[in-house]
């Protein structure tokens, strides 16, 4: 995984530990969370909004092109 190995990636949990503090860690992880959340809902709501949006049209229900005439 990106070259890392299990104790490298050990050290630098520590090191951000040190340096965050454990209750404050916590914080940054719960807001990381809300905001993959909040991203992946407004991707998901754009794609329904595209869909909604593109003309459906049933087959033989297409107005006639130019020149020629429905048959019926």
């Amino acid at each position: 995984m990106f070259g890392l190995g299990v104790w490298e990636l050990l050290i630098i949990l520590g090191i951000v530990l040190v340096i965050f503090g454990p209750r404050r860690l916590k914080t940054l992880g719960s807001d990381l969370g809300n905001a993959i959340k909040g991203f992946r809902s407004a991707v998901q709501q754009d794609e329904d909004k595209k869909a909604d949006s593109e003309p459906k049209v049933i087959e033989n229900d297409a107005p006639p092109k130019s020149g020629q005439e429905r048959n019926s």
